[in-house]
Protein backbone atom coordinates (compact mmCIF):
# COMPACT_ATOMS: atom_id res chain seq x y z
CA UNK A 1 0.00 0.00 0.00
CA UNK A 2 1.86 3.34 -1.27
CA UNK A 3 -0.46 5.56 0.95
CA UNK A 4 -0.63 6.19 4.59
CA UNK A 5 -4.14 6.54 6.07
CA UNK A 6 -5.01 9.38 8.18
CA UNK A 7 -4.70 9.47 12.40
CA UNK A 8 -8.81 9.54 13.85
CA UNK A 9 -10.16 12.55 14.41
CA UNK A 10 -11.39 11.33 17.84
CA UNK A 11 -8.94 9.54 19.62
CA UNK A 12 -5.86 10.18 17.20
CA UNK A 13 -5.54 6.34 16.45
CA UNK A 14 -2.89 5.47 13.95
CA UNK A 15 -4.82 2.13 13.39
CA UNK A 16 -7.72 3.51 11.06
CA UNK A 17 -8.61 1.25 7.89
CA UNK A 18 -10.84 1.25 5.01
CA UNK A 19 -14.15 -0.18 4.80
CA UNK A 20 -15.83 0.68 1.08
CA UNK A 21 -15.93 4.53 0.64
CA UNK A 22 -15.40 5.43 4.38
CA UNK A 23 -12.25 5.19 7.30
CA UNK A 24 -12.85 3.44 10.23
CA UNK A 25 -11.28 3.43 13.85
CA UNK A 26 -11.10 0.06 15.03
CA UNK A 27 -9.91 1.67 18.40
CA UNK A 28 -13.52 4.25 19.51
CA UNK A 29 -15.58 2.39 16.40
CA UNK A 30 -15.85 6.34 14.68
CA UNK A 31 -16.58 6.22 11.21
CA UNK A 32 -15.66 9.68 8.46
CA UNK A 33 -15.36 9.95 5.21
CA UNK A 34 -11.47 9.85 3.82
CA UNK A 35 -10.12 13.10 2.00
CA UNK A 36 -12.00 15.71 3.55
CA UNK A 37 -9.46 16.16 6.25
CA UNK A 38 -9.86 16.61 10.23
CA UNK A 39 -11.81 19.66 10.64
CA UNK A 40 -14.03 19.05 7.89
CA UNK A 41 -14.79 15.18 9.06
CA UNK A 42 -18.46 14.14 8.31
CA UNK A 43 -20.06 11.60 10.44
CA UNK A 44 -22.03 8.66 8.38
CA UNK A 45 -25.18 9.77 10.38
CA UNK A 46 -25.30 13.72 9.91
CA UNK A 47 -26.05 12.69 6.58
CA UNK A 48 -29.29 10.89 7.29
CA UNK A 49 -32.75 11.43 6.06
CA UNK A 50 -35.52 10.21 8.33
CA UNK A 51 -38.71 10.27 6.25
CA UNK A 52 -42.89 9.91 8.24
CA UNK A 53 -44.82 7.43 6.77
CA UNK A 54 -45.88 9.79 3.59
CA UNK A 55 -42.78 11.00 2.86
CA UNK A 56 -42.31 14.42 4.71
CA UNK A 57 -38.48 14.49 5.90
CA UNK A 58 -38.32 14.71 9.67
CA UNK A 59 -36.08 16.55 11.86
CA UNK A 60 -35.41 17.18 16.03
CA UNK A 61 -37.92 18.80 18.02
CA UNK A 62 -40.68 18.13 15.38
CA UNK A 63 -44.57 17.24 16.62
CA UNK A 64 -46.19 14.02 14.88
CA UNK A 65 -48.74 12.31 14.67
CA UNK A 66 -49.36 8.09 15.02
CA UNK A 67 -50.50 6.79 12.25
CA UNK A 68 -51.86 3.34 12.94
CA UNK A 69 -52.44 1.77 16.45
CA UNK A 70 -49.83 0.39 18.14
CA UNK A 71 -49.55 -2.37 21.17
CA UNK A 72 -47.21 -1.49 23.59
CA UNK A 73 -45.81 -4.85 25.87
CA UNK A 74 -46.89 -4.28 29.47
CA UNK A 75 -49.92 -2.13 28.73
CA UNK A 76 -53.90 -3.03 28.33
CA UNK A 77 -54.71 -0.47 25.88
CA UNK A 78 -51.91 0.46 23.17
CA UNK A 79 -51.15 3.86 21.64
CA UNK A 80 -54.00 4.94 19.52
CA UNK A 81 -54.07 6.31 15.81
CA UNK A 82 -54.36 9.67 16.07
CA UNK A 83 -52.19 10.47 19.37
CA UNK A 84 -50.13 13.61 18.97
CA UNK A 85 -46.67 13.00 19.92
CA UNK A 86 -44.46 16.47 20.79
CA UNK A 87 -40.20 16.74 20.76
CA UNK A 88 -39.46 14.16 19.15
CA UNK A 89 -35.60 13.25 18.75
CA UNK A 90 -34.30 11.46 15.86
CA UNK A 91 -32.14 8.57 16.80
CA UNK A 92 -29.67 6.28 15.13
CA UNK A 93 -32.11 3.20 14.27
CA UNK A 94 -32.48 0.08 17.21
CA UNK A 95 -34.25 -2.38 16.03
CA UNK A 96 -35.94 -0.42 13.13
CA UNK A 97 -37.05 2.34 15.81
CA UNK A 98 -35.65 5.88 14.80
CA UNK A 99 -37.52 8.37 16.94
CA UNK A 100 -37.06 8.70 20.59
CA UNK A 101 -40.12 10.73 22.53
CA UNK A 102 -42.28 10.96 25.30
CA UNK A 103 -46.03 9.89 24.57
CA UNK A 104 -48.20 11.13 27.37
CA UNK A 105 -49.87 8.23 29.17
CA UNK A 106 -46.92 5.83 28.59
CA UNK A 107 -43.49 8.01 28.66
CA UNK A 108 -40.45 7.58 27.07
CA UNK A 109 -40.77 5.33 24.31
CA UNK A 110 -38.76 4.44 20.99
CA UNK A 111 -41.23 4.85 17.51
CA UNK A 112 -40.51 3.66 14.53
CA UNK A 113 -40.89 6.45 11.69
CA UNK A 114 -43.07 4.16 9.21
CA UNK A 115 -45.83 4.48 11.89
CA UNK A 116 -46.20 8.09 12.16
CA UNK A 117 -46.65 11.32 10.35
CA UNK A 118 -45.43 15.10 10.36
CA UNK A 119 -48.13 16.93 12.32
Amino acid sequence: MSETLPLCPECSSEHAYEMGALLVCPMCGHEWAPGLGDETAVEVNAARVVKDAVGNVLADGDTVVVTASIKVKGFPQGIKAGTKVRGIRLIDPVNGHDIDCKVDGFGAMLLKSSLVKKA
